[in-house]
């Protein structure tokens, strides 16, 4: 931002890893005045907070989005208010499953000024332990309100043309003592939303599955509700999707459920061999759910009947509740195209010079996320190397992606690594952000150092099939990528196994 700017007050919505490294950048900046950082939940961690008890299991919805299902709380008309608690599902629970571990390298994953207890891979309470220890290692636990829901972002129209637009939060705590929801206002003059995108499931509309769930409750569910193959045992399952979960799931309830467990694939992925591991089946994707039998009908033509559950792994969508479309001027996230709307950068937003989102592509996720973080600390401070490129450019910048990403059969907001796409994405940041102060104020983005790219390269949870453990395998080498659900985690108590070549598709797992 180039002058003067105004910015002095800054909001962070989510205190999970995104927006732990954005408070420790705005922190370390040592400009501004008021830094807070709202988290819903009752400690920081996002989504590698566990819950062990995840229901209720809610009722599967084929096709609706969170618009449809993760609307926004009735506001009282007064604030402040205090009311009776909440009760409508705010998809607050992780999808956190038992045996979860992270399946990036720790060097790769963690912050640059702080490493994992362990690695290369740890199981899920360790960046649950991690993140939220950051915030006490860089005294920004003090910026937390927990139990606390944005539940409404509205921009303040500037009073004059050369003032920065402001926001208007509306917040809502909940006080276990009391057992009561404290509502109030408070307003800043940026805001960053830091807040995950895995926590609104989605299962796609199947013909017949609204009427199947209602013949058969329960029987269909979601792949965030999943914790253990022990409720499972000695029944017939089936899964739908073989991204990371869909993978996972499968090879874990082999152990439990009744032999064969079935698995619905659109696509072979990158994990799978010529044929599948015993006592698992695959199957093609389902063309028909019959409620009258309980019959499921895949596009071959072929059926399964008596199946006791049938398990989505198909992924979330982003939910911005909070997001009020009306005052700021459309939607927020662009459903039909899986983007954010008029974004640059996969960051910034377009016509709000003071907002921006931290974590949502998929990259290297946690240290991803610092090179966002480190560059909007300096932009938001005035102290950014280059401005942001004009209206104009941000535009043809968007339109351009989204016209590549279509033909390429990509999602928009997922970048390559092999292409150098993940090089020049945070390179972006790295121009932005420069240099911090002579007196050492502000943090600069991280090197991405040979030892990480390494890792990265060479480095893996588990070998693909047909390939021993120096990569030097027989079979033919997979191009394919499947996007997976959600980021940088993975199950399974595999060894780890080091390449000794590099491979295609490096980040599709993420």
């Amino acid at each position: 931002m180039s002058g003067e700017t105004k910015i002095k007050s800054v909001a962070v919505v989510g205190a999970g890893a995104a927006g732990a490294i954005t408070a420790a950048a705005l922190k370390a900046e040592n400009y501004f005045e008021r830094i807070r950082v709202f988290e819903r939940r009752e400690t920081p961690g996002g989504t590698w907070i566990y819950d062990s008890d995840p229901k209720p299991g809610l009722k599967v919805q084929p096709g609706k989005l969170p618009l449809d299902i993760d609307p926004p709380l009735e506001i009282p008309r007064e604030l402040p208010q205090v009311t009776t608690p909440n009760e409508q599902e705010r998809f607050s629970k992780t999808p956190i499953y038992n045996s979860l571990t992270t399946n990036v390298p720790d060097i790769a994953m963690c912050f640059s000024d702080r490493r994992f207890a362990y690695g290369p891979f740890a199981p899920h309470y360790i960046p649950r332990q991690y993140v939220e220890s950051y915030f006490s290692f860089h005294g920004t636990d003090s910026l937390l309100s927990l139990n606390t829901t944005v539940e409404d972002v509205s921009r303040l129209t500037p009073t004059s043309e050369d003032e920065l637009e402001r926001w208007k939060l509306t917040l809502r705590k909940y006080d276990a003592a009391r057992h009561v929801d404290i509502w109030w206002e408070e307003e800043f003059d940026a805001v960053v939303l830091a807040n995950g995108h895995y926590s609104v499931p989605y299962v796609p509309q199947v013909k017949g599955l609204e009427e199947y769930t209602a013949k058969f409750p329960g029987r269909v569910q979601h792949s965030k509700y999943y914790r253990s193959p022990l409720p499972y045992a000695a029944k017939k399952v089936l899964i739908i999707g073989n991204s990371a979960s869909g993978h996972d799931l499968t090879a874990e309830l082999a152990s439990a459920a009744a032999l064969p467990v079935y698995q619905s694939r659109r696509t072979k992925s990158r994990w799978d061999g010529e044929t599948p591991p015993p006592g698992i089946a695959w199957k093609p994707i389902v063309k028909e759910y019959v409620p009258e039998t309980g019959r499921v009908v895949f596009a071959d033509g072929t059926h399964l009947d008596g199946v006791d559950a049938v398990i989505y792994c198909t992924g979330y969508k982003p939910s911005f509740p909070f997001w009020n479309g009306g005052a700021n001027g459309g939607p927020l996230f662009d459903y039909a195209s899986g983007k954010l709307a008029r974004n640059y950068w996969h960051t910034f937003v377009r016509g709000h010079p003071t907002l921006a989102v931290v974590g949502l592509p998929r990259v290297l996720t946690f240290r991803s996320f610092e090179y966002q973080a480190v560059a909007l600390a300096r932009l938001f401070a005035g102290r950014n190397a280059v401005p942001l490129p004009p209206a104009a450019e941000q535009e043809r910048w968007e339109r351009e992606r989204l016209d590549k990403t279509r033909r390429e059969g990509r999602k928009f907001h997922d970048i390559d690594w092999e292409t150098g796409e993940t090089f020049e994405w945070l390179q972006g940041f790295f121009r932005i952000a420069g240099l911090g102060t002579l007196k050492g104020e502000g943090r600069i983005p991280p090197a991405l150092t040979e030892e990480l790219i390494w890792a990265v390269e060479h480095i893996r949870k588990y070998p693909e099939p047909g390939k021993g453990k120096d990569g030097d395998g027989g079979g033919k080498e997979s191009d394919g990528a499947v996007s997976t659900e959600y980021d940088q985690t993975d199950s399974g108590d595999r060894e780890w196994v080091l390449v000794e070549r590099q491979r295609k598709d490096l980040l599709a797992f993420i």
